[in-house]
């Protein structure tokens, strides 16, 4: 059996299409959505409502300037649109129509932090299945599914928010959906267990926010794989717990290769 794993896809629709060649399988990890390009920043939803210019600013001010330049900055930018909502939700309905169609081996997918989940519906036609939170059986191995990324400590999930919103999960939330994910082969999720080896971020130097759930459930249960994105440039790309391998399947928007997965 082979299997390919992507994740952090973030808009690159074109190796998006040749993932699953020569696989039985594709399993997608999240973050489909090219929302700020750092690279290039006439792509992602910003660069297309906005232009190139604009978010070279926003980069700076992300890299170099305080946190109420880039609030500051960012209002500006939305202010500037008469329908800022609207327009952010026709960017992301251009990018799932194409990167849903482009998911041609059958696909089991769940939703990074950078997606909206609530739309997947309309998108996914029958190759592609919507796994959050299921355990399925692929080739004899039990794969259980949990996506998106668990708040940050003290913070609140701003249902407000009148442009766009991440895919953050309360911890209780989140722990439940982990908990009933039991007896597995192979855990797959968008965030990484709360190992420091495989949370930091060795561009950004900082760690990621991992889960401690996942943490549990693989000591626990000791499945054979762990596998997670959502840290682009992680200190360890694997790790061994016991007899887990834990893997970072690599930031597929750069890398534009899968992770396989043969048993």
């Amino acid at each position: 059996m082979r299997v390919h794993v992507v994740s952090d896809v973030h808009g690159n629709t074109e190796a998006l299409a040749r993932a699953g060649e020569g696989a039985d399988a594709l399993i997608v990890l999240g973050d489909l959505l090219d929302f700020v390009d750092y690279h290039q920043h006439d792509q992602g939803i910003l660069g297309t409502l906005f232009g190139p210019e604009k978010v070279a600013t926003f980069a700076r001010l992300r890299r170099e300037g305080t946190r109420e330049e880039s609030i500051a900055f960012s209002k500006s930018l939305w202010s500037s649109l008469d329908d800022p909502a609207a327009a952010v939700e026709e960017a992301v309905r251009e990018q799932y129509a194409a990167m849903f169609a482009a998911m041609t081996a059958p696909t089991y997918a769940i939703a990074g932090n950078v997606d909206s989940p609530d739309l997947w519906p309309e998108f996914a036609g029958d190759d592609v299945r919507l796994v959050e939170g299921e355990i399925v059986e692929i080739g004899g191995l039990r794969f259980g599914f949990a996506g998106g990324v668990v708040l940050p400590a003290g913070a609140t999930i701003r249902r407000s928010n009148p442009v766009w919103r991440p895919y953050l999960r309360t911890q209780e939330e989140f722990d439940e959906a982990v908990g009933k994910l039991t007896d597995i082969d192979v855990l797959c999720t968008h965030q990484p267990p709360a190992l420091p080896e495989l949370t930091y971020d060795v561009v950004a130097r900082r760690h990621e926010l991992g889960s401690s759930a996942l943490r549990g459930l693989v000591y626990a249960e000791q499945p054979r794989w762990s596998l997670f994105g959502h840290v682009h440039q992680p200190l360890s790309a694997r790790l061994r717990v016991g007899r887990t391998e834990c893997r970072n399947v690599g930031h597929f928007k750069v890398t534009g290769r899968p992770y396989v997965l043969r048993w």
